[in-house]
């Protein structure tokens, strides 16, 4: 059963909207692999496209429905996708973008979301001329074809600014088993028991989408929280008796700023694992929540292209303060100095892993792209840090400029690429500096040209024309000239370190 705000739909009927979804998908030409868009938010119709697509073999690509007409015409056309799954609210948004021979299948935007969101009713429905995703669906006989499988295709940025789809290699039957073990490890969600999901992220994301996939394979009950609200999230809970949840360590410092009187009101002791990732957590941060909801915060540590190799539980955080956990069944880590040697404990460095319970990858259309992401057959994103004496690993830095805030993965080099264009500015550099509630925030140094005033709003509202509204710094400065190294290249460091001197020294 799925349930979100007043909704609620069980497993026979879904079932039957998934394989009349896949005849539907097959009229319009989904084969052999060919790749489906998604932009949805968390709703029934995200289930019953994913899984008819996988009846047919093709993945989804999901798209994070913040992005804007170009970034979406980039994802579409890059992916290959046959057919686009869109809410009805966001179609304002991309529309002028859509490859004009795109089929386009447009979900009305259910109650409870067009609440939360604030969309307007006329907006909240399936125009005109466009065909209705419910309508559409029905009008097609069950396909009787025997159910099949394909990982969804994830884009995921690069330090050149342009995402890379991220591709699994089919599964083969020996990882299908491998897998299962390793999700019920880091996830704790498992087949045949009675448990509860709540899906608070968004499944355009790829840990969400995959937590949230596998509760749906295993038969679980999903709640969906159409956004997140941590009140709201505290009463859901107690409603449902909510047992299992998928978080970021953001989400915890909105939980705990909650008035003491608030966090006391719901009964929250039928949560059993509740797990963590995609940013790193504060320590102060992490022991909170295991004293207030007791030893049932896991976490884990992990990409698009890694999977999930590294995962440790409560009391291995409270053990070992600010780890992000150790080599887990079929994980793979490793740390390399910067002429390729193996660092040796607490020696810091470029950490390579990779989960071999799933499927390798290759990025969609990028010859190469991934051997140059990798060593020895695992992979890099960037990241640097040591294992200690015991295998747990411990993150440090980050050796290329992505910014994660709130658990969102943002890359400068997009943003810096679209800023370039502005009239008036010279040369920009954008990165990351320390936010309490969401761990970083964007800033923008920008050289103008000569004579040239600018206002910080002129530039938002520029980016925000371009560019999904996250990737909007929310702090703009105004330089005569930006530091540059030697070679021409803007010194980025110089501009960065200032802001993270205290952070660093606490």
């Amino acid at each position: 059963m799925i349930i979100s705000g007043d909704r609620q739909i069980g497993t026979l009927e879904i079932q039957e909207r998934i394989a009349r979804a896949a005849s539907g998908f097959k009229a319009l030409g989904v084969r052999d692999g060919a790749p489906v868009g998604l932009m949805l938010r968390n709703d029934f119709a995200f289930f019953e496209a994913s899984s008819a697509a996988a009846m047919l073999g093709s993945p989804v690509v999901p798209i994070n429905w913040h992005l804007k007409a170009e970034e979406v015409a980039y994802i579409l056309a890059d992916s290959g996708a046959q057919a686009l799954v869109c809410h009805a609210d966001l179609l304002p948004q991309i529309k002028d973008g859509l490859p004009k021979r795109l089929p386009l299948l447009v979900v009305s935007t259910p109650p409870e979301i067009a609440e939360v969101f604030g969309v307007s009713p006329d907006l909240a429905c399936v125009p005109d001329g466009f065909l209705d995703w419910d309508v559409w669906r029905d009008g097609h006989a069950p396909s009787r074809d025997a159910p099949g499988r394909a990982s969804p295709m994830f884009y995921t940025s690069g330090t050149t600014g342009r995402p890379k789809g991220v591709r699994r290699l089919p599964m083969q039957p020996e990882q299908m088993v491998a897998a299962e073990r390793v999700s019920a490890i880091t996830y704790g969600v498992k087949p045949n028991e009675d448990q509860v999901i709540l899906m608070n992220g968004p499944m355009y994301h790829s840990a969400p989408n995959s937590y949230g996939m596998l509760a749906f394979r295993h038969g679980c009950t999903i709640v969906l929280e159409p956004r997140f609200d941590p009140e709201d999230l505290l009463q859901l809970i107690e409603r449902h008796k909510v047992t299992h949840m998928h978080m970021v360590p953001t989400m915890f410092v909105r939980l705990l700023r909650l008035p003491d009187e608030v966090k006391t009101r719901y009964d929250l002791s039928s949560l059993r694992f509740v797990v963590h990732g995609a940013a790193s957590c504060p320590v102060p941060v992490k022991q909170a929540m295991i004293a207030w909801w007791g030893p049932v915060v896991h976490e884990y540590f992990g990409s698009t292209e890694t999977g999930i190799p590294v995962w440790h539980s409560a009391q291995e955080a409270l053990a070992k303060p600010g780890t992000v956990g150790r080599a887990i069944e079929g994980g793979i880590v490793k740390i390399f100095g910067p002429n390729g040697e193996s660092c040796g404990v607490n020696e810091i460095g470029e950490i390579f892993m990779r989960q071999t319970a799933i499927p390798d990858f290759d990025y969609h259309r990028k010859t190469g792209a991934r051997e140059e992401a990798g060593r020895e057959g695992l992979i890099s994103v960037g990241d640097v840090g040591y294992l200690d004496e015991d295998g747990y690993l411990f993150l440090c830095d980050r050796k290329r400029d992505m910014v994660i805030s709130g658990g969102v993965n943002i890359y400068p080099a997009e943003i810096e690429n679209t800023l370039i264009g502005m009239d008036g500015v010279r040369d920009c550099a954008v990165f990351g500096i320390p936010d309490e509630e969401f761990g970083e925030r964007l800033m923008a140094c920008i050289e103008p040209d000569t004579g040239v005033t600018l206002m910080p709003k002129d530039v938002q509202d520029y980016l925000r024309k371009r560019l999904a509204n996250f990737k909007v710094p929310k702090d703009i400065e105004f330089l005569d000239a930006l530091p540059r190294e030697a070679s021409g290249k803007i010194f980025k460091r110089k501009l960065r370190d200032p802001y993270w001197e205290s952070r660093t020294a606490s």
